[in-house]
């Protein structure tokens, strides 16, 4: 399609600046991998909140489980 084109919008085309990657452009300098800011000295503490929150989440399916079968009277 480009090639049936009149040749001053072939230049015009050729002439276009891609833009850069916004991968590398968040303010702070270079790319990280997670959406959040990871804890210094609080690591610790922050390992144990994540490994509740998990563990939690992964429960409740579970749990519910387990109520609904004593509910029934099945187990």
């Amino acid at each position: 399609m480009l090639a049936r084109a009149p040749h001053f919008l072939r230049a015009q085309v050729a002439r276009t600046r891609v833009a850069p990657s916004a991968r590398f452009v968040h303010g702070h300098g270079e790319y990280h991998h997670l959406p959040f800011e990871w804890p210094g000295k609080k690591r610790l503490s922050f390992g144990i909140k994540v490994t509740a929150f998990l563990v939690t989440g992964f429960s409740i399916p579970f749990a519910a489980a387990k109520f609904q079968l004593n509910k029934s009277g099945a187990a």
